[in-house]
C-alpha cells in the first residue's frame, strides 16, 4: 500500500497565529492524504510553541533552529541545540543557512549560526535543514567543511538555487526539497533542475504559509496544498502520482529517521 504524502517543511506555528484555525489546517491536510508534517523551528525564543504543536499531534514532528533572518537577533551554540534536540519529537536541526538576497541579518552572524547548526547536526546525528538564497558558493563551502568534520545528513529546503549547488549537495549525501515555486510560470530553470535530481533524493514541501502552488496561488499556503506540488513533480519526473508519493515519503523517513511512523 502506498504511504501518504509528507509535507517535509511547513510552519504550523505561523498558521496558528492571531487566532488561526490550526485544527482546520490539520484536518484539511489529513483529508488531502498528508500523513506527516514537519513543522520548522525558526527562533529559539518561540521553540516551545513549535514543539507544543508537535507534542499535541501524532502526525506532526518538529525541528529546532534559527532562521538566517534571525541571526542578528539570536546566536546559539551547538551544545544548546543538541540539548533541545533530545526531545523525541525533534527530528532535525534548523532551519539554518545563508540568505544573501534579503540580508536581514549580518552575513558574519548568519555564517556563525550556520556553522553552529552544522556542528549540532553532526554531533546529534540529526539532519540539518538548510535555507540558502543567493549564497551558493558559501553554502557549498560550509557544507563541505562540515562534512569533513563528521557524518553530515540533511536537506536543502525550498530549493531554487543552481544545478551546480544541487549536484554538490547530492554528492555530499544530502537531499533536495521542492516547494510550490516549481509550479510558478517563471520557474523553468528550477523545473530543469528537478529533472536532474534522482527520485531517491527528492522531498516535497509547502513552506506554508508561504508560496502557495498553482492552482491555489494567492491563498495562504497550508500543508494540504502539497498535493499540487507533488503532482507537478510527478509530471516532471515522468512517474505516476502514487510513485512520486511513495518515493518522497520513503526518502523523508530515510532522512528523518528518528520518527518511526506506525504505517
Amino acid at each position: 500500500m502506498n504511504r501518504p504524502l509528507v509535507d517535509s517543511h511547513c510552519h504550523l506555528d505561523y498558521l496558528a497565529r492571531n487566532g488561526g484555525d490550526l485544527a482546520g489546517v490539520l484536518a484539511r491536510a489529513r483529508n488531502a492524504g498528508v500523513g506527516t508534517m514537519l513543522t520548522i523551528g525558526t527562533k529559539l525564543r518561540e521553540f516551545d510553541i513549535v514543539r507544543g504543536i508537535a507534542e499535541a499531534n501524532d502526525d506532526v514532528v518538529c525541528s529546532v533552529g534559527i532562521h538566517p533572518h534571525e541571526a542578528g537577533n539570536e546566536l546559539t551554540d551547538a551544545a544548546q541545540l543538541v540539548d533541545l534536540a533530545r526531545h523525541p519529537k525533534v527530528v532535525g536541526i534548523g532551519e539554518t543557512g545563508l540568505d544573501y538576497f534579503y540580508d536581514k541579518s549580518p552575513r558574519a552572524k548568519q555564517q556563525a549560526n550556520f556553522r553552529t547548526h552544522l556542528a549540532a547536526a553532526t554531533q546529534s546525528g540529526l539532519p540539518v535543514i538548510v535555507h540558502t538564497r543567493d549564497a551558493d558558493d558559501d553554502t557549498a563551502a560550509m557544507l563541505t567543511e562540515a562534512a569533513g568534520q563528521g557524518r553530515l545528513t540533511g536537506v536543502l529546503h525550498c530549493f531554487t538555487s543552481s544545478l551546480a549547488l544541487a549536484r554538490h549537495a547530492l554528492d555530499l549525501g544530502l537531499y533536495i526539497s521542492i516547494s510550490g515555486i516549481v509550479t510558478f510560470k517563471n520557474a523553468d530553470e528550477l523545473r530543469e533542475t528537478v529533472r536532474q535530481i534522482p527520485l531517491d533524493r527528492l522531498l516535497v514541501e509547502t513552506d506554508s504559509p508561504f508560496l502557495a502552488p498553482v492552482p491555489v496561488r494567492g491563498k495562504a499556503c497550508e500543508p494540504a496544498f502539497v498535493v499540487h506540488t507533488a503532482a507537478r513533480l510527478a509530471d516532471l519526473k515522468n512517474v505516476s502520482a502514487a510513485t512520486l508519493a511513495t518515493a518522497t515519503t520513503r526518502n523523508f523517513f530515510a532522512l528523518f529517521s528518528r520518527f518511526k511512523p506506525d504505517i
